[in-house]
């Protein structure tokens, strides 16, 4: 579609799909526990775009800097069934960066406690494996990817361990991982001095920058993460992060089971 139509349409407050500016798509769903083989697992559904998540927990060696904490892998695979300007192959730079801002959302809200995950300080711990899945990108999916992780999270089982510290396969602990913070992302676009959520795909190509904010459960700002192709002024901040925090406390109501 038309960039130039698109951006003509956001000037006057309308939307390709008569959407208002700060609406999200419907229907906004999650759905938990979709994999048999992963610790933890989540498919959102925002509109059209579906995301899936899996989590597995590994044991391995802590980094010398924190011997006794574990850590947080994020990857994300973009393939060519949800998207046809996808490639098959090894990540690109989208699919890095989509893990990154997930990844940095969980870890500076400090979701998880690192050290809760240590097991023998020095020696070994868990490592917590994140990885995202786009089934079908119509846009928006780095809310979409945060907020599945986030639900995967919240469901995770901890495996049981054997006496040498490996991992039982198909046998969980009683115990579950433990959020300490919930953060949820909202990504707000710029274009035309107007601001909205939610971009389909044709608006994400249209648009001039991108601001995303990961907010926990307090209203406090835990990560932003700047995008596109335009630089973003104080006032432009404040209002894209004041309209981000107004919209988390709407997709922070889907997160209740």
């Amino acid at each position: 579609m038309n960039e130039k139509y698109i951006s003509e349409l956001i000037t006057k407050d309308f939307r390709i799909d008569g959407r208002k500016l700060d609406d999200y798509r419907k229907p906004i769903k999650i759905e938990y526990d979709i994999s048999n083989n992963a610790e933890g697992s989540a498919k959102v559904t925002i509109g059209e775009t579906e995301v899936v998540v899996g989590i597995k927990l590994g044991v391995g060696e802590p980094y010398p800097e924190n011997p006794d904490e574990g850590s947080i892998i994020v990857t994300a695979e973009l393939l060519p069934m949800s998207n046809p300007k996808f490639e098959s192959g090894p990540p690109g730079k989208e699919a890095n960066e989509l893990a990154r801002i997930v990844d940095r959302g969980i870890r500076e809200s400090k979701c998880l406690d690192f050290k809760k995950l240590g097991i023998k300080e020095g020696e070994s711990c868990w490592m917590v494996f994140i990885d995202i899945y786009p089934l079908n990108d119509a846009g928006n999916l780095i809310d979409a990817s945060a907020l599945a992780a986030l639900a995967a999270l919240k469901k995770c089982k901890i495996p049981k361990l054997d006496k040498d510290n490996k991992v039982v396969v198909g046998e969980y602990s009683k115990d579950k991982l433990v959020l300490t913070k919930e953060p949820v992302t909202v990504t707000v676009w710029s274009l035309k001095d107007k601001i909205f959520v939610d971009a389909l795909s044709e608006e994400e190509e249209a648009g001039e920058a991108r601001l995303t904010v990961a907010i926990s459960e307090e209203g406090n700002i835990n990560a932003m993460q700047k995008g596109g192709r335009k630089a973003l002024s104080i006032d432009d901040i404040d209002k894209m992060v004041k309209l981000a925090e107004i919209k988390s406390k709407e997709l922070r109501k889907i997160l209740k089971w």
